[in-house]
Parts: structure tokens; C-alpha cells; sequence
């Protein structure tokens, strides 16, 4: 069956929780809609993902800081990371002014 849509379309009120849109879930790999407005990961918690995981801002900006690094990496439209399984790291920001809008692909470790 094929479907469609819009990443813009109906954006969730995102000002008090980041918003979570699971778009494809598969065996092995899953695609999210992730919508920010000025959340952080709370301090002193890390992510410490089982599996790898690459994530491009579409829209708004935010900071993704890798443990063992001095500084946040800023990413804005266009802008992507791939984190590897286990990759130590936190949002440290996301924009205030607008919604940040991620779209999130998480892909299974047994799948190597």
C-alpha cells in the first residue's frame, strides 16, 4: 500500500514536551517525526542507543553535544549527524522562536 504525507503538515503544540510522530516502523529501522520548541535533554542525562541512529534537522536549530566534546554541534535546515550505537549524547538546545522539526532514523544493530 502507498502512503504519503507532509513533515509540516498539523505540527503538534511542542512548547511544553518534544513531540514524537512514529512515520515507518519495520523489522530493523524506524522513522520519526521529532518536534522541538526550546526542550533539552534534562542535565547530566546522556543517550546510549543500542543501535545507530542518523537525524537531519529540517526546520528551526539545535544543538546536539557528543560526550567528550567542548561544544554543542549547532545544526540547522539541511543539517545532519550520524550517531553510532552506544555514541554518548544530549540535545543541549533546540530554538526557541519556531518549532524544530527532526526527522529520525533508528536502525536495528542486528541488522550488520
Amino acid at each position: 500500500m502507498v502512503s504519503g504525507g507532509d513533515l509540516f503538515a498539523d505540527l503538534p503544540d511542542a512548547a511544553h514536551d518534544e513531540q514524537f510522530d512514529s512515520l515507518l516502523a519495520r523489522p530493523g529501522i524506524r522513522i520519526l517525526r521529532i518536534v522541538s520548541n526550546g526542550q533539552a535533554t534534562p542535565e547530566g542525562e546522556w543517550y546510549d542507543q543500542a543501535g545507530d541512529e542518523w537525524v537531519i534537522v529540517l526546520r528551526g536549530r539545535a544543538g546536539v553535544l557528543i560526550e567528550g566534546e567542548a561544544a554543542p554541534r549547532e545544526r540547522g535546515p539541511g543539517e545532519y549527524l550520524f550517531l553510532p550505537a552506544h555514541c554518548r549524547h544530549r540535545v543541549a538546545w533546540t530554538s526557541t522562536n519556531e518549532p524544530t522539526v527532526w526527522l529520525a532514523i533508528h536502525v536495528d544493530p542486528s541488522l550488520d
